[in-house]
């Protein structure tokens, strides 16, 4: 059952940035939306207040013991002044899945997309409109109960933030070198990889670290058993083109389902374009790539939409992916989602929900 949502509007708002100084996750708007759970009533008091900081017990059990998960999607500004936001419900199912792992009680769907939508409408004139630009949406749930102990916590706090975000490719798309990672393991079949869970980030970053001394942007995790298999490059999703195929790693429980990964699928297949989710080894991506047959190599997510990637560094050696530019079509690919996304193109897949006034 959907809640009264209250609203408080905030007496000192903000100055915005320019689009320039944007970056990433650097400022936030001026509102945010919060919603407690207890045993009893369940999730309530959902709200929105001014942006501020937020007051914790020193034991809550987020502190200590990683209960917490997060979202990541965008709103964009189209050229007719309409707020549209890109494939949300996946967004929230998704949030779901990962509290389902967690021990977190589950939201209700419609109360997140109604609290977003209001929110959005409430802080709309922060989206930026310059090329490239968008509103960058974070919902996420802290574990709240004061009590050590390692136990699901019995109180929760739901939070949704938005922070505008410059340009992902300032100066045009270009290929990244990317770091395959032997040595340490992000996340195994069975355990909470495929949650989008702190811990799961916290473990990247020793790798992460390592990669950029050796001059790298990303890291190309393998499989934690047989550090063999593909998974996935950083905090993307990563697709091969070999010949005239696109594989994918076929979804194991130990990485992410990426909102922007099935949508490629779904491109692809729309323009059918051979895709296969399957697993596939390193070995067999070096292979590809002696025999000439490795076309393309490029990441998924939410912030660069699709990062080719133009060189991988395995075992002392650098191998360039093919003649180290951004390939055909994952500049196709890239051109056709951020059209879509910011109503430059049609969209066949009803993916966009627009926020409204």
């Amino acid at each position: 059952m959907l809640q009264s949502i209250s609203v408080e509007r905030t007496t000192t708002p903000k100055p915005k940035p320019q689009a320039n100084e944007l970056g990433f996750g650097k400022y936030f708007t001026d509102h945010m939306f919060i919603m407690e759970y207890e045993p009893d009533p369940g999730w309530h008091r959902p709200r929105i207040v001014p942006y501020q900081p937020i007051s914790l017990d020193p034991s809550a059990k987020t502190f200590h013991y990683g209960q917490t998960v997060f979202e990541g999607l965008k709103a964009y500004r189209t050229a007719e002044q309409k707020i549209q936001i890109f494939r949300p419900r996946m967004n929230i199912r998704r949030l779901n899945l990962s509290n389902e792992r967690l021990c977190i009680p589950p939201l209700h769907e419609k109360t997140v997309l109604e609290a977003l939508m209001q929110l959005l409408r409430i802080d709309r004139d922060w989206i930026p409109f310059e090329p490239g630009t968008s509103l960058y949406i974070r919902p996420f749930v802290i574990a709240t109960e004061p009590a050590l102990g390692v136990a699901p916590s019995r109180h929760y706090r739901f939070i949704i933030i938005l922070s505008p975000v410059g340009a992902y490719y300032s100066e045009g798309v270009h290929p990244i070198s990317i770091h395959v990672e032997s040595r340490y393991v992000r996340a195994v079949a069975g355990g909470v990889g495929n949650a989008k869970t702190g811990g799961n980030y916290a473990a990247s970053l020793k790798s992460q670290e390592e990669a950029s001394r050796r001059g790298c942007a990303q890291v190309l995790w393998l499989d934690g058993t047989y550090r063999k298999y593909v998974e996935e490059v950083g905090s993307m999703n990563v697709f091969f083109r070999i010949e005239d195929t696109v594989v994918t790693p076929a979804l194991t429980g130990s990485f992410l389902e990426g909102v922007i990964r099935d949508s490629v699928i779904r491109i692809l297949d729309h323009w059918n374009i051979a895709v296969q989710e399957r697993p596939i080894s390193i070995d067999e991506v070096v292979r590809a790539h002696r025999a000439g047959s490795l076309k393309e190599i490029f990441g998924t997510g939410t912030a660069a939409v699709i990062s080719p990637v133009g060189e991988l560094h395995w075992q002392g050696e650098k191998l360039t992916v093919g003649d180290g530019t951004a390939g055909a079509l994952s500049a196709k690919l890239y051109d056709t989602l951020t059209g879509i996304q910011t109503g430059r193109l049609p969209d066949p897949f009803e993916w966009m929900e627009e926020v409204g006034d």
